[in-house]
């Protein structure tokens, strides 16, 4: 009795307490390991672009939110137009297309103030919609993760049952030893797949929300700086 407790201990402490994501993935398949590293690569990548576009858009706002307070306060547009780099500020890029536009437009000696302001008005919502396309550019990698990546992960899981099935034909046993590892590497393919996706997903309709915002913000800008040409354009 005392040889089989002994035995029935020893089996118990060689089993597997808990699940080795590692010895998961070196044990599968090579396809599904493809998979399972094509899901990670594609896991990281959204993180990085998460925290990336999180600094980026947050420091675009801080700057435009500082650079309309200073060009507002002022009715010397042009100079604050060359206090800040046009490169680092969206609303100066916008400005400067509406300055340049009210420019060209008044150079002739007969204005055409109705045609003066479509232009202005069109040249800088040009601009707004340039803005904000170029922001959203970088959203286009989370949306495909979020809507690709659970259908590889799935991909993966077919091929892991597959697998499974394949063994039980192999080594003619349905025993729950023969099935288990492709129906863990399969299970585990899935998770990967979740796990890029379900940030990816929440980031995208979140960032797509802060880049919405942020459009608005600039048009507003591009309005209120409209209506101020326009009212120097009847003084010409």
């Amino acid at each position: 009795m005392t040889i089989f407790s002994s035995l029935a201990a020893s089996a118990a402490a060689a089993a597997p307490t808990r699940l080795d994501p590692v010895e998961l993935f070196l044990d599968a398949d090579i396809v599904v390991q493809l998979v399972m590293a094509g899901l990670i690569l594609a896991s990281i990548w959204v993180w990085m672009i998460i925290v990336s576009f999180s600094l980026r858009i947050g420091g675009m706002e801080r700057k435009a939110r500082g650079y309309e307070e200073d060009f507002f306060e002022t009715s010397d547009h042009e100079a604050v137009l060359g206090k800040r780099t046009q490169k680092e500020v969206a609303s100066a890029r916008v400005a400067a297309k509406g300055m340049r536009e009210w420019k060209m437009s008044t150079q002739s000696s007969s204005v055409d103030r109705d045609a003066a302001r479509q232009r202005i008005g069109a040249a800088m919502e040009s601009q707004v919609a340039f803005e904000a396309d170029e922001l959203a550019a970088r959203l286009n990698f989370l949306a495909t993760t979020g809507s690709v990546a659970p259908f590889v992960g799935l991909f993966g899981t077919v091929w892991g049952i597959m697998n499974s099935f394949f063994q039980i034909g192999a080594q003619e046993s349905s025993s729950l030893a023969v099935v288990a590892p492709g129906i863990s590497e399969a299970l585990f393919a899935t998770a990967i797949g979740l796990f890029a996706a379900i940030p990816a997903v929440i980031a995208y309709n979140r960032f797509s929300n802060r880049v919405n915002r942020f459009e608005a913000r600039l048009q507003r800008f591009a309005d209120r700086f409209h209506s101020g040409l326009s009212r120097e354009l009847d003084k010409v």
